[in-house]
C-alpha cells in the first residue's frame, strides 16, 4: 500500500463480503473503518439465540476484523450499534455490558445505539460498525 491508497481487509474466516469490505484502512498507522458486523458465522449464517448472544458474535466479528487491520480493542474510537428492538437491548444492557468487558475491557469508545426497522440479514437482531485509530 502506498501513501494515499486505501487497503481493503477481509479476513478469510469471516463470511465472504459481497458488495462491501469488512474493513478499510486509510493509511498505515491511522484510521481503520470497520464495516457493520452481525452475528454471521463463517458460512454466512446468523447464529445466536437472542440479543446477548448475537451481540457477542457481532462484537467478536468486529474485533476480528479490527485485529486483521492492526487494531486492538483499545484502539476502537467510535462504534455504532444498530438494534431492531431497542427495548430488548435495554432489557439486556447489563448482560451486554458483561460481554463488552470480557471481550474489550473497561475502555469505551464514543458510542451510539440506534433503532432499526430491520437489518440486511433478516435474522440479525444487532449490527455493530466502527472506527479504530491504529497507533
Amino acid at each position: 500500500m502506498s501513501d494515499g491508497e486505501l487497503e481493503r481487509i477481509n479476513p478469510p474466516h469471516l463470511a465472504p463480503p459481497t458488495g462491501f469490505s469488512h474493513a478499510v484502512r486509510a493509511a498505515p498507522g491511522t484510521l481503520v473503518f470497520l464495516a457493520g458486523q452481525t452475528a454471521l458465522d463463517g458460512t454466512g449464517r446468523i447464529v445466536g439465540n437472542g440479543i446477548v448472544e448475537q451481540f457477542e458474535r457481532a462484537l467478536t466479528n468486529l474485533l476480528d476484523v479490527a485485529a486483521a487491520s492492526g487494531a486492538a480493542p483499545s484502539d476502537l474510537a467510535k462504534l455504532t450499534v444498530f438494534a431492531v428492538d431497542i427495548a430488548d437491548y435495554r432489557r439486556h444492557a447489563r448482560e451486554i455490558g458483561r460481554v463488552w468487558k470480557r471481550l474489550v475491557g473497561s475502555d469505551y469508545p464514543a458510542m451510539a445505539v440506534i433503532g432499526a426497522t430491520r437489518l440486511w440479514d433478516e435474522a440479525a437482531l444487532v449490527e455493530i460498525e466502527g472506527i479504530a485509530v491504529v497507533r
